[in-house]
């Protein structure tokens, strides 16, 4: 390899020549650059996000959030399916028929009147019942809706737990004697 480092002219764009090989000043290419400033800016942004504005979750909160939620699904599926006695004995529970209530009121007093006795949904304090009056059925009801009777389904909304207090609310309606809507359905054998 030769030593001799020949300066060519800068008006060619030639840097230095080695060995016959030219070293020239060519612009980078486009697609380069945007990469280049691309990454610099999503870099600086990134940083931004999550150790200035402290907006980002890292990875290891997410995990521990994650594990939380999976260790409560755990805790709900450990109890075994919802029964017929479970409901019930929810429904003897004031505290469960009072936050039940609640819900009622906010939720489903448009459709079944302030005491469940029906406007546009069906009467829920005489014994007849459009998809069934076991508590599992009541349940089954709020939680899933019936789309073609215009009833949106509430445990998305509602979550699990206020669907329960819910149906346990429904459940103390039965029987009662109020003025209202005519019977529908089948009655409760």
């Amino acid at each position: 390899m030769s030593s001799d480092a020949k300066h060519a002219s800068s008006e060619s764009g030639v840097i230095h020549v080695y060995d016959g090989i030219e070293e020239q000043d060519n612009r980078l290419p486009n697609w380069w650059l945007a990469i280049l400033w691309g990454t610099l800016v999503f870099g600086l942004g990134y940083w931004l996000y999550y150790e200035t504005f402290g907006a980002g979750v890292y990875p290891r909160e997410a995990l521990k959030a994650d594990l939380v939620q999976l260790a409560k699904l755990q805790a709900e599926a450990a109890k075994g399916p919802l029964t017929d006695d479970m409901l019930v004995k929810l429904s003897h529970d004031a505290k469960v028929t009072a936050a039940g209530q609640a819900a009622f009121q906010s939720t489903c007093a448009a459709c079944h009147g302030a005491s469940g006795e029906g406007l546009i949904g069906p009467n829920l304090t005489d014994k007849f019942w459009l998809h069934g009056g076991k508590p599992t059925d009541i349940h089954h009801t709020i939680s899933g809706g019936v789309v073609e009777k215009g009833m949106p389904a509430w445990e998305r909304t509602l979550g699990a737990e206020r669907v329960k207090q819910l149906a346990a609310y429904v459940l103390t309606l039965k029987g009662k004697e109020v003025a209202g809507k005519a019977p529908q359905g089948e009655p409760e054998s």
